[in-house]
């Protein structure tokens, strides 16, 4: 109960200067309470143009991303890396994010599909639906009219296909080339390029060549002609691989001619090979040289490159290069190189960390998913992640991951709708992740729960932030 005199004073004052705003003695709280007193918010979103990948966990946002559109203004580089281990979604976002993307009638996409089941990759139904046959490269029907792509094809410069013949070499003996060896591999192709006009030359001719140099190619150097055999016998072998080994057929004659380059999906299938053996890097190395030089064109159209197992790309040196110099120019064409991967640790450690890291620099798009706790540790401190995203990577559910798009980090939940879901979940892709609309209450549950232990501790970590500029 206020006085009476303070009463009087107040009524004289509003009746002078008008009514005064009253004061309120301030309160107490801990900032535990306080966070009630503020509305919700949200970071803002990546824009409305582009395609939807699903929806932010704690917003509850539509989530949108598309390279293209960001590239230049949000996005430095428009290609992207994809991480996590099997069974929590990837397989799912890739085919739905390039079905999506073939909405758009400006856009191309080629996959690299290295897994399968039943004889045919995981990406054979999809090609189906669109009414597309997959590129099938399969060293046991090769030689029976199978597909085949020439290293030495007239469509790849010179340069470009020495380039290739170097990589190829290096990635089969583990090692780079010396200075003679090279030698002997330049003058052979060079040879073979001027004398095969009338044809498409093709590895053999540079395999005759090696074994039996011309004595030209000795005397421009004022050496023996025998030194110069010697100099080419280890290459010889290697590329003999190719021709009469394990891997002939596929790349020692001219390429097949129903090959589509102009068809909206390219899907080199790989499913035959040996994934752990040296002929899958073999494999990516021709195929993405091949690749820049015949489907790369300056035609406006945006194009995908999507790379599954892409450990096999990014941990060989020489592969690596290749890849490296495709994605510098690729920027200038509307090039965006995905990159699935299960483990960082696959490519950081590797044998081309140097070359690793560059490619990762170019990727400003990264998407994690589920991880154990120690490897999203060390995949926070390579990629640079905020430490509330690495806290909660281990907890995250199939279908939900933590999506940094230069800097701008949330929370995704991926979306499939019936239309997509029998061609995204075929019998492997089962295996590999869950529906979300398909998931028992139990399991809905825990997904429930996981998304509220994350918001819970980003939230910590944002009150922990603020107590300590607080206290600074």
């Amino acid at each position: 109960m206020r006085d009476p005199l303070s009463a009087m004073s107040d009524a004289f004052t509003a009746f002078l200067f008008g009514k005064v705003e009253t004061t309120r003695l301030p309160v107490r709280t801990s900032t535990g309470q306080a966070q009630a007193v503020y509305l919700p918010t949200a970071a803002p979103g990546l824009g409305d143009s582009g395609v939807i990948i699903g929806r932010e966990v704690y917003s509850g946002k539509g989530y949108i991303y598309d390279p293209f559109q960001l590239y230049g203004q949000q996005l430095p580089a428009p290609h992207w890396l994809v991480l996590g281990e099997s069974g929590n979604g990837k397989s799912a976002l890739e085919k739905t994010y390039v079905l999506r993307q073939l909405r758009f009638r400006d856009r191309q996409v080629v996959v690299l599909d290295a897994q399968g089941e039943d004889g045919v990759g995981e990406w054979n139904l999809i090609a189906q639906e669109l009414g597309l046959t997959p590129i099938r490269l399969d060293p046991t029907s090769a030689l029976n009219g199978g597909i085949r792509l020439n290293p030495l094809d007239p469509a790849i410069t010179t340069t470009g296909q020495l380039a290739l013949l170097r990589t190829i070499i290096e990635v089969a003996m583990g090692h780079g080339l010396d200075e003679r060896s090279g030698f002997a591999l330049k003058v052979a192709h060079a040879f073979v390029n001027e004398t095969k006009a009338d044809r498409q030359p093709v590895l053999m001719d540079i395999v005759d060549q090696l074994r039996h140099p011309e004595p030209e190619s000795a005397a421009a150097m004022n050496v023996d002609i025998d030194d110069v055999r010697a100099w080419g016998l280890d290459v010889a072998l290697v590329l003999d691989r190719l021709v009469d080994g394990d891997l002939r057929g596929m790349f020692d004659g001219p390429t097949s001619a129903d090959i589509d380059l102009d068809a909206p999906l390219i899907v080199f299938d790989l499913s035959h090979i040996d994934r752990n053996s040296i002929a899958m890097p073999i494999l990516m190395a021709i195929v993405g040289v091949w690749l820049e030089h015949t489907w790369i064109r300056p035609d406006r159209k945006k194009r995908i490159f999507l790379v599954e197992e892409a450990w096999h790309i990014i941990n060989s040196p020489f592969v690596a290069q290749l890849f490296q110099r495709l994605l510098k120019f690729g920027r200038r064409l509307g090039l965006s190189f995905v990159a699935v991967v299960h483990h960082l640790s696959d490519v950081v450690d590797g044998a081309a960390a140097r070359e690793a890291a560059a490619i990762l620099k170019m990727a400003s798009t990264r998407t994690i998913y589920a991880q154990k706790a120690d490897e999203a540790r060390a995949t926070g401190r390579v990629l640079g992640l905020p430490r509330w995203a690495v806290e909660i990577i281990p907890t995250l559910t199939p279908g939900i991951a933590v999506w940094d798009v230069n800097g701008n980090v949330q929370v995704v939940k991926h979306l499939i709708t019936e239309a997509e879901r029998p061609l995204v979940f075929t019998d492997r892709a089962m295996t590999e992740s869950s529906v979300v609309d398909l998931l028992p209450e139990d399991v809905r549950a825990a997904e429930l729960e996981a998304e509220q232990r994350a918001a819970r501790i980003e939230n910590q970590q944002r009150l922990n932030e603020s107590s300590e500029s607080t206290v600074a």
